[in-house]
């Protein structure tokens, strides 16, 4: 029950909204609903994240069908990139490239969408994946907010610089070294997980 609890207490603004629903499609998708999901880079909860919190904004922002569908387009082929660095499976949570897509709706352009990335992956690349399970909702709750916020912070003229943790000036740079990161950096952190796991069973 993410989406409802971020709407009890945050209220019902489109950007509420945005994050509610995309949480409520992880929180159903791992109880076991049946209903069809679309996948991105192989994974139901990057699909959500990655379209519902979009098509939320489209319709609070009355935009045309066209300027959804780039908008959707954008958000997809953003994700494949970022998670093709990284590879099929890792300890690296794959739901956090949510905002880009919303960013578009508003008329943001290549410069805005740079630094709403960048912003977004400095604030919540630290996720771990540790298996499909009802907290992914909070994760992708967690996740388009990082990514609303991204663009926030452009808006109002701050991002984060190269040398701000793992970010580093250019955003294909930075793209890079999350990838290093779940790709190479966290095999011994997938190890780590899964022996948790094994213990908790």
């Amino acid at each position: 029950n993410i989406g409802s609890t971020m709407l009890k207490f945050y209220g019902d603004d489109v950007r509420n909204r945005a994050i509610a629903k995309a949480a409520a499609g992880s929180d159903a998708r791992m109880s076991g609903c049946e209903l069809p999901v679309v996948i991105n880079s192989g994974s139901g909860n990057q699909g959500i994240t990655v379209s519902v919190p979009v098509i939320e904004y489209a319709k609070a922002l009355a935009v045309p069908k066209d300027r959804l569908y780039r908008a959707l387009a954008l958000s997809n082929l953003i994700a494949i990139h970022e998670k093709t660095g990284i590879g099929r499976l890792s300890a690296y949570c794959g739901a956090v490239s949510a905002g880009c897509g919303i960013a578009y709706l508003q008329g943001a352009d290549l410069k805005a969408i740079s630094h709403t990335l960048v912003n977004s992956l400095a604030i919540v690349s630290g996720i771990i994946c540790d298996g499909a399970k009802p907290s992914c909702a909070a994760k992708i709750a967690s996740s388009v907010q990082a990514g609303i916020m991204g663009y926030y912070m452009y808006q109002n003229g701050q991002q984060f610089r190269g040398g701000d943790g793992i970010v580093t000036k250019g955003v294909e740079n930075t793209i890079r070294n999350v990838s290093q990161l779940g790709r190479e950096d966290m095999r011994e952190t997938d190890k780590e997980i899964v022996k948790i796991m094994l213990q908790e069973s």
